[in-house]
């Protein structure tokens, strides 16, 4: 198939804000490698081949995909392991079925001139920090190194405050903004988020419980063909990663190029290895939980293996 005649079945299934097709699987951000594998599976009929119409919505900030799933406005979405715990504590039905990064790629960026060597001593310095405050991670980080000296600011996007001041310190995804940064010729260092215990899964297939009960072989068929793209894609996702840059052009082929490199141990672990990408277990899904109750956010006597499947 011609790249012409690809783009325009993929742009065919990109109509944004047509959530009524049975199969969409709605992207809580833009095309980027952290969605390769969907993209890849779609590029090569995977999706097709299993007997399935599935269309790829891509999202932006504050997309509701949590809610848009919850509501069967669209049968498939992305969110994060946390956010589907929330969800379920305020009635959605909501059920994780394939998880993408096992590890959270979510950390703080730092320059080198700062001079610190954790994230607890990050937080426990004089500077400025950019968070989006009121997030689990970010509510779990200020509780577990209380107290905080640096002062917190909102973090609103980007990287020109961390270019003009080396006493900056901001959020990101280490997929994404030190990557920028060091095309500023600039040698940021990253503290992961999961040094502080914290560490939910990420880019997680969600879907209704009644889905799964209604289209059990529907959903069975997804998850192969979702599995068999990832697959491909961390293999070479050089085809797939050109398609995904013509419809998100704000990001180069090159970042996309180094970001898919990176990611790529946020997504094979031991454990992927030993079970199969997109493996979630039990223990992972408990820990979270006590986490997300030692916070306030949740209640008490939930089931935890109701979150997944």
């Amino acid at each position: 198939m011609s790249d012409v005649k690809w783009m325009a079945g993929i742009l065919i299934g990109l109509v944004f804000g047509n959530f009524a097709q049975a199969q969409d699987l709605a992207l809580n951000w833009k095309p980027e490698p952290e969605f390769g594998g969907f993209y890849e599976a779609l590029l090569d009929k995977l999706y097709e081949k299993e007997g399935l119409s599935t269309k790829i919505l891509p999202g932006g900030a504050g997309q509701p995909v949590t809610q848009l799933v919850a509501s069967k406005k669209v049968e498939f979405g992305i969110a994060a392991a946390d956010e589907v715990i929330l969800a379920r504590a305020q009635g959605a039905k909501v059920v994780a079925l394939f998880a993408v990064y096992q590890n959270d790629p979510q950390g703080f960026m730092v320059h080198p001139e700062k001079g610190v060597n954790s994230l607890k001593e990050l937080f426990q310095s004089e500077g400025t920090i950019a968070l989006q405050k009121g997030l689990p991670y970010t509510l779990w980080i200020e509780k577990a190194y209380a107290p905080v000296k640096a002062k917190i600011v909102p973090y609103t996007g980007g990287i020109s405050s961390f270019l003009q001041d080396k006493k900056f310190s901001q959020q990101c995804f280490v997929t994404a903004e030190p990557i920028a940064a060091r095309k500023e010729n600039l040698k940021p260092r990253t503290f992961l988020i999961s040094e502080s215990g914290f560490n939910p899964y990420l880019t997680v297939v969600i879907a209704h419980e009644d889905t799964l009960t209604r289209d059990s072989v529907k959903v069975a068929k997804f998850l192969k063909a979702t599995r068999e793209g990832w697959k491909r894609y961390l293999k070479d996702g050089t085809a797939t990663n050109v398609e995904m840059q013509k419809l998100n052009p704000s990001m180069d082929l090159e970042t996309f190029k180094e970001s898919a490199r990176i990611q790529k141990e946020f997504i094979e672990t031991e454990e992927t290895r030993k079970k199969g990408l997109g493996v979630m277990t039990k223990a992972r899904w408990e820990k979270l939980y006590q986490q997300l109750m030692e916070l306030n956010l949740v209640p008490s006597g939930m089931v935890v293996t109701q979150f997944f499947r």
